[in-house]
Order: structure tokens, then sequence, then C-alpha cells
């Protein structure tokens, strides 16, 4: 038998679906319509109406395209944004591109390609395979970040931040020639209190930069001699390799940039406060800020202070010892010519002087990453200096190691060690025979075999601090320490300044050149953008990645035409020398929302009156943003204090309205995928894979084994949405992603369940058209007042869901008013429209096909989504189930309405339940109004 003619199927689905999609691009339907400026439309269906930015992570286009996992978020906010359009809302749902970085680069080199070639191809795929998917963007605001218009506000904002600095008592950031004002005029003292006046160009430059919230600095960073550049804490594995690659990373003191993220430490906790976001997510940002409380405290020596920070003053008497990073200045200067006496052997490290444990110490400490070296380690290594400070409340002598486990680029480089109430310290001293004192008691006997808690208690042998709680304790200890010089109370963080260099080619390039002094100097704004020169040989000096003894050489270096360059940066023409890192891809992430309000404007990087309607504060409360940011967890740390960062400073300087860049946040989970292998181990093809019964799967005849994780060619299990839109059409695609599961959940992709929104569609299909003749089959009766009831508790029901992204309750609310209507014949006009409205955001093509074959025009994107009628979301009964002696024996359906001596008697006269009561004599009976009935008898 053959298909009836107008079935909706795969090839009528493949035949309407570009036809929409021709239509939306052609007529611009997505496009948000902003206040001022070239992209204002005073006549848009939505000008004037209230709001709402919608955004995805940016997604960073590879060659391998898309497959089935990647849409899942951008599904979700597409039907949301359809949603909010046909409930009135102005909405702005852009895309763009993340398209600078190592993974392009690196297929570059391998392909003998240039980056920009490969970069144009990733994204017109990406882009071709989100038009397949039926996105509804205004497409008139996507950009990548590798064109020239929009990094050039890239290197606009660095220059900012460049020429700013922290004004701590304003708690905000300032111009630099505020800075340079206050110098002038005396107002702040210069570091060794000369005049300004008196000092040279160069020393009032080194000042200056100083200051900078991005500025150049030797820090320990990263070095990866494999790849051929540092990496960011974050690009490296808990293994110290690099993420990229897999190499060996040693940790190197370099000259790099850096930005000043920790200046707004503390705005960063407070404002989390002020977000919508889930408290995980909150949680895992504090975490990495990582605010403390307590106090510096001042270790003399002969060499000098040490200088400590630590949160627990009160515990200052039960320092034994103190532990110095490898790299810590003071090193160098403590380490003594030769062994004390009666050294214990296990200090020595197994060598003759004090400087050859240091040196070898050294050495292996350089070879780990700081992941590493925080890593707890069973076996606690370090060595002695030969060298002593004085505990400032005792006086008592305490000796000073070297270990890797305390790192330079956190707090000062140095720890006191308290070894009766930290189990670090506790297992260090036991393994280096280091005196142990309990200075905090909860009044019980220690037996000395395991460290002791120390969050509650009273001070023991610690002098003027015994009998003291914890609390009393550590603001007493503060107090001594100021009194006596030898302190102060502190709060420090385990944030660190963002490193901001990257020795590669692709990338964006720096807005700063060199003089003759080597100091940096920024370029004009007329002079951007700085775009990167062409090469025919961009790779990356790369090393032995074994070798830690190397040093980057930024590809940048060989274009010496470029790298030389005549400016006049406003006194006469001069020779300079550019900047030869590139920015990281953080860079171009990190502010574009902001430009996807107003992409076109020349002049800024948006007009005030555009970022402020769509990102602005609502109320006095308000921290301002995105009104909702979907994306993967991954980035709940970096990404967003990156672009946090970068906002507050634009925020600071007058740029931006708003403090925050995203209001609200949600993490959606992952499509993850099984995959088979054969007894060899080897990975077979998913799609042919057959399941034989429970359990069992078979490739080909053989049995094969199923695990459940990632999508990767590698693993045989990668399904394309090309192929499934192909295959089913993209709205079947887009309701079966949708009612998977709740959007925030991972879950399994299984190309054989696809089938079931298929049929839904289908189904909706049929209650509108008749499949033999093509012709629309509704009715013009007045629905039935159950069908009235069954519409109206949808449409409530829908809109709910679709407000707070529970996608997958939607469809089936839809679906079950589908099966209701499906009962019909034929389908009333009323509620075959209603269906197709609510049904239009997850399905687009079908509803819009629908829509102009039920005989209206103009699409169906802006009309509006209906309202629920209350009058039919009241029932007219309700079901109690009827409990005797806490088990149900039965149900009544009385009137909603009905009393409680009326539900008593339904209950007690039902049939079952009169039964069970036979004989027995009832004790109560209680009705819970709505919910059930329970009695009680014997």
């Amino acid at each position: 038998m053959s298909e009836p003619a107008h079935r909706y199927d795969a090839e009528l689905a493949n035949a309407i679906e570009p036809r929409w999609q021709d239509r939306w691009e052609t007529e611009q339907t997505f496009r948000a319509p902003n206040p001022v400026g070239e992209l204002a439309e005073p006549d848009h269906p939505r000008a004037g109406a209230p709001k709402k930015f919608v955004m995805d992570m940016f997604p960073y286009p590879s060659g391998a395209g898309l497959h089935v996992g990647h849409p899942l978020g951008y599904i979700a906010t597409d039907a949301y944004s359809r949603y909010l359009r046909a409930a009135g809302y102005n909405v702005l749902h852009p895309l763009g591109m993340d398209a600078f970085g190592l993974p392009t680069e690196q297929y570059a080199v391998a392909t003998g390609r240039q980056p920009a070639e490969i970069t144009a191809e990733n994204i017109e795929r990406y882009r071709r395979q989100l038009r397949i998917v039926g996105m509804g963007y205004d497409n008139r605001r996507g950009f990548a970040t590798t064109d020239p218009d929009y990094f050039k506000w890239t290197q606009w904002i660095f220059l900012q931040i460049f020429n700013s600095y922290y004004d701590t008592e304003a708690d905000k950031a300032r111009p630099i020639a505020d800075l340079v004002a206050a110098f002038e005029s005396g107002e702040r003292p210069t570091p060794d209190g000369r005049p300004w006046a008196e000092l040279s160009d160069v020393e009032r430059r080194r000042i200056v930069d100083g200051h900078r919230l991005a500025y150049v600095t030797e820090a320990p960073v990263n070095w990866c001699p494999g790849l051929g550049t540092v990496l960011s804490n974050e690009e490296v594995t808990s293994e110290g390799r690099s993420e990229r690659g897999n190499f060996p990373v040693y940790t190197r003191t370099m000259k790099q940039w850096m930005m000043r993220i920790t200046a707004y430490a503390d705005r960063l906790l407070t404002d989390l406060d002020a977000l919508d976001w889930t408290e995980s997510l909150k949680s895992m940002q504090r975490n990495w800020i990582g605010k403390s409380v307590g106090a510096y405290v001042d270790f003399a020596t002969y060499a000098g202070d040490i200088r400590v920070f630590t949160t627990r003053p009160d515990t200052l008497f039960g320092a034994t010892y103190m532990v110095l990073a490898p790299e810590h200045p003071l090193v160098d200067a403590l380490t003594a010519e030769a062994w004390p006496a009666e050294v214990p052997a296990a200090w020595t490290g197994g060598h003759d002087t004090p400087a050859a444990a240091v040196a070898s110490y050294r050495a292996q400490a350089a070879a780990k990453t700081d992941v590493e070296r925080q890593a707890d380690a069973k076996q606690k290594t370090g060595v002695f200096t030969g060298g002593y400070a004085t505990n400032p409340v005792n006086g008592q002598t305490v000796p000073v190691f070297i270990a890797d486990y305390v790192l330079a680029g956190y707090g000062t480089g140095a720890i006191m060690a308290v070894p009766a109430h930290d189990e670090r310290d506790f297992d260090f001293a036991k393994a280096f025979e280091i005196p142990i004192v309990q200075v905090i008691s909860d009044g019980t006997e220690w037996d000395r075999q395991a460290v002791l808690s120390s969050t509650a208690g009273t001070c023991v042998n610690s002098g003027f601090l015994d009998g003291l709680s914890v609390a009393e304790a550590k603001t007493g200890m503060i107090e001594w320490l100021v009194e006596h010089g030898r302190g102060e109370g502190a709060t420090t963080f385990r944030l660190r300044d963002w490193l901001f260099s990257r020795q590669r080619y692709w990338g964006e390039p720096f807005p700063i050149v060199y003089d003759e002094t080597g100091l940096p100097v920024a370029l004009t704004e007329d002079q951007l953008p700085v775009e990167l020169p062409e090469m025919d040989d961009f790779s990356p000096k790369t090393f032995d990645p074994e070798d830690a003894d190397t040093a980057p050489e930024p590809p940048l270096g060989r274009a010496k035409d470029w790298v030389e360059v005549e400016l006049d940066l406003g006194d006469g023409p001069r020779t300079y020398t550019r900047e030869l890192n590139t920015m990281p891809n953080w860079a171009g992430s990190s502010w574009y929302e902001l430009r996807y309000t107003d992409p076109k404007a020349a002049a800024v990087i948006a007009d005030p009156a555009n970022e402020s309607y769509w990102m602005g504060p609502q109320d006095a409360d308000d921290v301002g943003g995105v009104d909702l940011y979907i994306g993967g967890v991954e980035h709940a740390v970096l990404h967003l204090l990156y672009a946090r960062f970068w906002q507050k400073v634009l925020f600071d300087l007058g740029y931006v309205s708003s403090r925050e860049p995203f209001r609200r946040l949600f993490n959606q989970g992952y499509i993850q995928a099984y995959a088979y292998t054969d007894d060899r181990g080897v990975y077979v093809n998913a799609e042919e894979v057959e399941e034989e019964s429970e359990g069992v799967y078979t490739y080909k005849g053989q049995k094969v084994n199923r695990e459940y994780g990632k999508m990767g060619k590698s693993l045989k299990n990668v399904v394309t949405p090309d192929d499934i839109c192909a295959r089913y059409g993209a709205d079947t695609f887009r309701v079966y992603e949708m009612s998977m599961g709740p959007l925030a959940d991972s879950k399994p992709w299984e190309t054989r369940a696809i089938v079931g929104s298929q049929r839904f569609l289908q189904r909706l299909w049929r209650n509108i058209v008749d499949e033999e003749t093509g012709e629309v089959t509704v009715s013009e009766d007045e629905p039935t007042p159950e069908t009235l009831r069954e519409i109206h508790k949808t449409v409530a029901g829908v809109r709910e869901d679709y407000e707070h992204l529970r996608m997958n309750t939607a469809v089936a609310k839809l679906i079950t008013l589908n099966n209701h209507v499906t009962g019909l014949n034929p389908v009333p006009r009323a509620a075959a429209e209603a269906l197709v409205v609510m049904v239009a955001p997850v399905a687009p093509h079908i509803a819009e096909e629908l829509w102009e074959r039920l005989g209206h025009e103009g699409g169906i994107a802006y009309v509006d989504f209906p309202e629920a009628d209350e009058r039919y979301l009241v029932e007219d009964t309700v079901t109690y189930p009827v409990q005797i002696n806490g088990k149900v024996r039965g149900r009544i359906e009385i009137a909603a309405d009905a009393g409680e001596d009326a539900v008593k008697a339904a209950a007690l006269a039902e049939e079952k339940v009169a039964a069970n009561l036979a004989g027995k004599d009832v004790k109560k009976v209680i009705v819970v109004a709505g919910r059930m009935v329970s009695i009680v008898a014997k």
C-alpha cells in the first residue's frame, strides 16, 4: 500500500523546512529593534515592548562540525526566545563565533593552511548546520572574534584597562591620568618620597606602570615546551600536563602580561549574591576567589623579615617551623654555608651542604606544575635551608625549610607551620622530626597520633592567650602584633592575577609597542585595529617536551617588517617594537554580550541607549546583565570570572550601565552516547549495533560491550544533526532533544527513540490536514466545555514550563492535548490554532506551515501566545483516594465544591470501601480537602 500523498514524513519535512528558513532569512523575522542607531525600527511589531536578552555561550567552530550533543542549549534558547516573542517581548537572540585560539592554529600548522581560511570554512559549516536546525537568530548581530571590526574593540578594552588603576579608597577603577595628577600635585607621595618633578621620565613611567590594571611583570608561569607557549593554570591537567596535546608542563619565571583581577576580588564575591545563578555555581566562584580573613605576621631572620599570612593568628605559639616556596626571594640569603650542628639527616636531603640541598630540591620542584605541587602527596618532601627565624610571640628559634607544596604565586610564598592543628604540617613534622606543640584544647587528652581539631576550644601553651576562646584569641593576637610592630590584620584571596600572554600567532595582537627604554607604550585609538601580519611560517617554536630549560620564541618575532614600526604617538615619528605575544582566546569572549547590543556602532563599543536598554539594571537592587545565558558548567569559573572582571572595569569607567554581564545563568546538561567495543576492545559503528535482548548487544552477529560517555569520532558513535534532520526533519530533531529530560540533566542519545517525536508531529499534522487530499479539515464549531478545559489547562501549564525552561514537560503537555483533539472529528479551529501556536517554539517549521494553511498571513513568530482563562482551570469534580487504616481501598469522584459531610458520606458509601468496613466499627473519618479521605476502623 502506498503512503498517503500528504503525510507528514521526512520527505515533506525536508520540503517545508528550507522554505521557511529562506523566508525567515529574507524577511529577517527574528531581528530585534534597538532604541537608537542603525538597528532602530520604530515600526517593528515589538518596538517599545518589554525586552529580553537571551544568549548562548560562544561556540568555537571546529572542522568536525556539530554533533547532536552541541545544539541542546541552542535549541532551548531558540524555543525560549520564540515563546517570549509570542508572549509580547522584544527579544534579542544573537549568535557569534569564538574563533581565535590554539585548536585552529594547531590544525593550520599541521595542514600548512592559513588559520583565517580554516576559520572562515568552520564558521560557514556551523552556520549552515544551525540553519538546518531552524535557529531564529538576529543574524545582523552575528560576528566572529576574528573580525577586525570586532577585535578592534577587544584591543580598545585592553587599552582602557591598561590606562586605568584601582583606587582602593574609591573602590573602583579610575583613569591612569588621575593617578599621575595625584603624583604631580603631591597629593600622593612617590615610593621614595622625592617630588614627582625630580624624577626622570623612566622613573615616573615605572611607578605608573606598577599601578596599571594591565601590566608586565616577571611571574611564575606554566611553560609547555612541547607546545612552545605558556599556559594558564586552568589549561593544565591535574597530572601536570597540557590540556591540548598532553605534554609535560613546567614552572618557569618569565616576563608576561597580567590583568589585575585581584583588585576586584571582593566585588566579584559580593555581587554573586545578586545574581540568578545556582548556588553550586556561585560556590565554585567563591571557592576560586578564596577569601581568607586573618593576619600578616613577620618572623625575623638575619636575612630580613619573612612575612606570612595566616587565618589562625591565635595558634602562633604553636608555630615550630616555617616553609618557604623554593622560588621565595629570601631562600638564597637564608641558605647557610654549612649544616648547623646536630641537624637530623632527614633535613639535609642527603646533601653535604645546604646550598647543594636547596639547588637539587629547586630543580625537582621546577619540573612540577602548581597543580602537582598542591596535590596531597603521601610522602612529604622538603629540605632545610640551614637558616632560622624567630617566632615573634615567644622568641623561640624555628628552622626554615623549602617545600614544593608552598607556592611563590600564592599568598606571600611562605607559611608558619602549626603541626598540632594542621594535617599537612603534622605529616611534615612527623616526617622531619620537628617538635609539635598543642595550642588549642577541647578539654580531652591528646594521644599525639593524629592532628587535633582547632575549630573550637580554648588556648593552651599560649602565654597571654591561655584560657581564651578561638575568636577572642584571634582578636587578641592581632592587637598584640600591631602593638609590637610584628604584623597586622589582613584579608587575602586565593585568586591570582590573570596571565594574559600567549606565545602564539592566532590571537588578538596587543595594541602595545615598546620604545628604546623597553617600557610599554599604548597605541592611540585611531591606530586600531592592529591586525596580524600575513605569515607563511606561523608555527610556534616548539622544543623537546621534556626540556624544561627552554624559553618561548613567539612566531610574530619572525615578521620583522611588522615588529619594527615607525609611529607618531603624539611626540613625533619614532621607531617602536611591537609586542610579540598575543592575547588568550578568553579575550574575545570576555565582552561579546556588549557588542551584540549594538554591533553596527562605529564610534563606540555600544551606544549607551542601546546598552542600557538591553543590559541595564531594572531597579535599584538589580546588577543588570543578560536576561538568560545558557552554556556548559565547564565555564563556571574562568570565562565567567574574566567576563565579570571586564564588565566591572568598563562600569567603573562609565562605559556601561550594568555591574554584571549575566543576570541569569543556566547550565544545560550534556547529550552523551553509548559506544560499543568488540572482544578485541575495538570500537564498532554504534549505528549498526542491534539489541538482541535486554542488555545484550550485537554487531554483525557478534556480541559487543556497551559503554556510556562522550560522542567522538574515535568512539564511532557520532551522530550529526545533518543526518538526523535528513532522516526525520529538523522539527522532529528539536522536539526529541527538548523532550529527552530536564534541560539541566545529562542524558543518553538514542536514535531509535526519536520516532516517538516524529509520531507526535505526524498526529498534529493529521489533526489539521487530510493526508490524502492535503485539505485543511478543521471545523468552525465551538469546542466543547471538556475540550476548552483541556486547552486552557495546557495553555497555563505550557506557559509556566516555557518560562522556567522545562521544555520536556511542555512537550509532554502538548502531546496530551494533541491526543485529546485526535479523538475529535473534526478538530475545532480554536483547539487547532491554540495547539499550533504553543507548538511553534519547539517545532517552528511545521507550526508556520500549519498556521499558513489555516488561512493566516505574516507568519507565526509574532502571533500572541494563548492566555489561559481561569474559568476553565477550575475542576468540576475531584477524585479522593479513600484509605482504611492507612491502605487505599477505593476512590470516589465528587463535586469539587462538595462539603466535608458530603465527602464523608460518599466515601463510606463507596462499594469497595463499604465491603472492607463490613463488621468493623468506624472510629474516625478524616477529610483532607481536595486530597484524600482517611478512615480509622476496628
